[in-house]
């Protein structure tokens, strides 16, 4: 079909896309707690004409539009989660947080979730008009910040009967996502002792506070004897009370677990359990596990990744104005980086020496131009429950500019820009990239198979569910 068409479409559901992206902002609930934003969701799409499935797999915040009949059948992925302590003014280049929520968009989601469903609005419109046939289905995902809400509707099988699945990422770079990256586990390990006065009998005190500290010191040890790939990172949600002359009887800590898949997650785990059950055993205490959530790593899908990167480089891209120039300038003066904006750990040559031409050194303010496509086999150490997906179905994603150059993941510049014309301009273009890619797998049956013929040889060992069936999201 004519792609302009598309084009015209998302630009004619503007005001309701950016009126949707500030409505989320503005809601900035934290994971599994987007009650708000969920249900504005599901009032949207009703209005526009799609069935709507709500709590999808018994989760309160997760959701589904669906319109059309038929194959293909293709899934377009939205996130909708804040962060905590990042509260900020919209479209200001200083921090200064709103008062009331502490709560912030600092990874941009209230942006992700409006382009992907701008996208389904547009095939919606080509479906109705007779331009294309298929199945378009917009996933509201929960919880992405830490409760990994698609990996517990992936592990209900949520997405497997999918032909397709595709979306996007906020960020300060056109490119597209590939390579893999780190599956995780998050588990909760409780000590329990004995409390007793610190002073008067401490002999008859088991202190969990001990018992954690020295986990905590266990694994720092075990950082040396681990693979490269591999990391661990802890917080204290429990540290037994405020009284120092108390033997405190409780301590609970969390920890994230990381490996290259999730076996080897799962190995490294054992080892943190040995480890805390030694911390136990020397304290005299006690120590229980539980888990929180996991992720699986990602299987890049090159035919969609270079799908994906010709909508990007056909759709037409922002046109920013001397005010967004200089907004996008202050907020870069506000913080220091040193890394060329998009290289991150990629190695290729041609693509480091592209950068450090098109972006003056890193020292222009905003990414106005597409990176080439250069599929890579590199890996990330973070982590992202989209992974899960792309071991039920192909599965591809970009990022998309709607920020300021080099700007730090989950801040409180990137608060700020998303409620702003650069955040709205982003997410257009992001609507129209993805529109434009839904019709070509929608129009071209040898696309679909290609896509699942690559996606046959990478998952071929199988989906590895990282959290089990006693898992209860957001508990």
């Amino acid at each position: 079909m004519d792609k302009q068409k598309l084009y015209q479409s998302v630009e004619k559901s503007k005001d309701i896309l950016t009126e949707l992206s500030d409505k989320i902002w503005s809601f900035a609930e934290l994971s599994m707690k987007e009650f708000k934003s969920a249900e504005y969701y599901c009032q949207v799409m009703e209005e526009q004409g799609f069935t709507v499935e709500r709590q999808l797999c018994g989760i309160p915040t997760a959701f589904s539009g669906k319109y059309g009949t038929g194959k293909p059948v293709i899934g377009i992925l939205g996130e909708f989660d804040a962060l905590d302590g990042l509260s900020q003014e919209a479209g200001i280049a200083e921090r200064k947080p709103l008062a009331g929520n502490t709560c912030g968009h600092g990874c941009g989601h209230n942006m992700l979730g409006a382009a992907s469903l701008g996208a389904a609005m547009a095939i919606k419109e080509a479906i109705t008009a007779g331009d294309l046939q298929g199945t378009v289905i917009f996933y509201g995902c929960p919880g992405e910040e830490g409760c990994a809400g698609k990996t517990f509707m992936a592990r209900d099988g949520m997405f497997r009967d999918l032909d397709a699945a595709i979306t996007w990422h906020p960020g300060d770079v056109n490119e597209i996502m590939t390579g893999s990256n780190a599956a995780s586990l998050q588990f909760e390990y409780s000590f329990t002792g004995v409390a007793a006065h610190a002073a008067g009998d401490p002999q008859n005190g088991r202190s969990a506070l001990d018992a954690a500290e020295l986990m905590n010191m266990g694994v720092q040890f075990l950082r040396e004897h681990m693979d490269k790939k591999e990391s661990v990172h802890y917080a204290f949600l429990n540290v037994g009370g405020v009284s120092p002359n108390v033997v405190q009887p409780t301590a609970i800590v969390l920890y994230m677990i990381r490996g290259e898949t999730v076996r080897k997650a799962k190995a490294l785990k054992k080892r943190v359990d040995d480890v805390a059950q030694g911390a136990a055993l020397m304290t005299g205490t006690t120590v229980t596990f539980r888990q929180i959530d996991g992720t699986a790593s990602t299987i890049s899908n090159q035919v969609l990744e270079k799908l994906l990167h010709d909508n990007m480089l056909a759709a037409p891209l922002p046109e920013y104005t001397p005010e967004e120039w200089e907004l996008a300038g202050k907020v870069r003066e506000t913080y220091h980086t040193e890394e060329l904006p998009g290289t991150g750990i990629r190695e290729n040559a041609d693509l480091k020496s592209f950068m450090c031409k098109k972006t003056q050194g890193g020292k222009r303010a905003l990414n106005d131009f597409v990176v080439p496509y250069y599929p890579m086999f590199t890996y990330s150490p973070g982590s992202t429950d989209v992974g899960d997906v792309s071991w039920l179905t192909p599965t591809a994603q970009f990022t998309a500019v709607t920020w300021a150059s080099g700007s730090p993941g989950h801040s409180w510049q990137n608060v700020s820009l998303g409620h702003s014309s650069i955040g709205y301009k982003g997410l257009l273009y992001a609507a129209k990239a993805l529109a434009g890619s839904c019709a070509d797998l929608m129009e071209d049956p040898e696309l679909l198979k290609k896509a699942r013929a690559e996606f046959e040889i990478s998952a071929a060992e199988g989906y590895d569910c990282p959290i089990g069936p006693e898992v209860v999201p957001g508990e």
